[in-house]
């Protein structure tokens, strides 16, 4: 919100487009937003409303246009006070034109666009137009917008507590629950609101089934025919893929006969849409990390812990067995929440691992640049104990700075895995916590 209301308040607006995977919540937040902020919202789904579509195919300045919406939604539209939601924009290519005309001359409005699949799904010959409009990104709840949708104070104790003060250990059992939930439940809006509600586990799994289906019908409206059953087969192979000890994502595993030059363009086009997240593989970590990146090495996440256990078909049971029962699948959840946090800490930033061969075979699971640091991140779903691989790396590169985390709330060395979301105050409180591990 905090995102909104800056951009509500720029001198210099542009129209808005919030972006994101579908269900993420983009519609209920901007209906939110301009009921608190403005004395008129005027709203428009182009997936439900076509004739709204026609607004759009005649050609007019970004007045007309805005006149014809006032006379069709009749209602006042008043520079200052109104706000305009196009909702599923990607449906009418028309008035993400449009929105070029109201940043040339219409700043004086408050435009908001909200859309899911929009690079993936544009028809040819139309594209995201770049530089006349603010893009903000809604992704999926992290676990202190999950804590704070339950027990707010909690919340707010540990935002405001920080790493310095015992509240991680004061209400560990009541952190350890809600993590243990977390991983269950996801950061779909709609599942958390259905679990605080109901606590229902099978109530839970029906929605994310839902969900996916929904993706899945998605797939076959917006992406090319022959592309869909290579889209269906990548997304149901990520979760396999993760849980196994070498996590490398591999085109053969799928199907013996695809191979990169068969699958690229489908899972380029997962990516555009946000469904997946790509971690390619360095050998160096040196900047750019880009130029040290192999883009034919790389492990695939979900883009939310819930659908990845959903996919997976991943059961409450496995997740509260021995520590050494279900390694595989206890860890690449613990991975896929931490990748998470880190593409809504840093705003989809590109992520990278490292391993190497020898001496001894090493694996840190993640890399990713801050400022002008790049730092490592190893990521234990139970409790951190020595952290070879991470060792390994702090003696032949020596990083500044470096991240260890895991189910721990009591080892100052290491970040609890529950508070990976509150990583960039970890990061700045200095090197005291890294170098204990040197």
């Amino acid at each position: 919100m905090d995102k909104l209301i800056a951009w509500k308040d720029e001198a210099n607006r542009k129209p808005l487009i919030l972006q994101g995977i579908k269900h993420s919540g983009k519609t209920y937040l901007l209906k939110e937003f301009g009921e608190k902020y403005f004395k008129h919202v005027l709203y428009i789904d182009f997936s439900e409303n076509k004739q709204a579509h026609d607004l759009f195919d005649m050609q007019g300045d970004a007045q007309t246009i805005i006149k014809n919406i006032s006379i069709y939604m009749e209602k006042d539209i008043r520079a200052g006070q109104s706000l305009i939601i196009f909702d599923e924009i990607q449906f009418c290519p028309g008035a993400l034109d449009a929105l070029k005309l109201f940043a040339e001359s219409a700043r004086d409005y408050h435009i908001a666009a909200a859309g899911s699949f929009i690079d993936a799904a544009l028809p040819h010959g139309y594209s995201m137009p770049g530089g006349k409009v603010s893009v903000l990104t809604l992704y999926p709840m992290s676990f202190y917008e999950f804590i704070l949708a339950q027990s707010p104070m909690l919340a707010m104790h540990l935002k405001e507590s920080g790493f310095e003060a015992d509240a991680y250990k004061t209400f560990q059992k009541q952190l350890d629950e809600k993590f243990r939930d977390y991983q269950i439940v996801g950061g779909m809006p709609q599942v958390v609101q259905s679990w605080i509600e109901r606590k229902s586990i099978e109530t839970v799994d029906k929605l994310l089934a839902d969900i996916i289906r929904d993706y899945e019908c998605d797939f076959a409206r917006f992406a090319p025919i022959s592309m869909f059953p290579k889209l269906i087969a990548i997304l149901n192979s990520v979760p396999a893929q993760l849980i196994k000890q070498n996590r490398k994502f591999m085109f053969s595993k799928i199907k013996k006969s695809w191979r990169a030059k068969d699958l690229d363009d489908a899972l380029y086009w997962l990516l555009r849409a946000g469904l997946v997240y790509k971690v390619e593989h360095i050998e160096k970590p040196e900047i750019p990390l880009s130029g040290q990146a192999n883009p034919a090495h790389f492990k695939l996440y979900m883009c939310d812990v819930g659908l990845f256990r959903r996919m997976g078909g991943f059961r409450l049971a496995m997740m509260l067995s021995g520590d050494g029962d279900y390694a595989g699948i206890k860890g690449a959840i613990a991975e896929t929440v931490v990748c998470c946090d880190l593409i809504r800490i840093y705003d989809a930033p590109p992520l990278y691992y490292w391993s190497a061969v020898k001496p001894g075979r090493a694996e840190v699971d993640f890399i990713v640049q801050d400022g002008g640091h790049i730092i490592p991140i190893e990521v234990k779903y139970g409790s951190a104990g020595r952290a070879r691989s991470l060792l390994q790396y702090k003696m032949r590169f020596s990083p500044a700075k470096s991240v260890l985390t895991g189910a721990d709330k009591d080892k100052d060395e290491v970040l609890p895995l529950c508070g990976f979301w509150n990583l960039k105050e970890w990061i700045g409180e200095g090197c005291r916590t890294y170098k204990a591990l040197r």
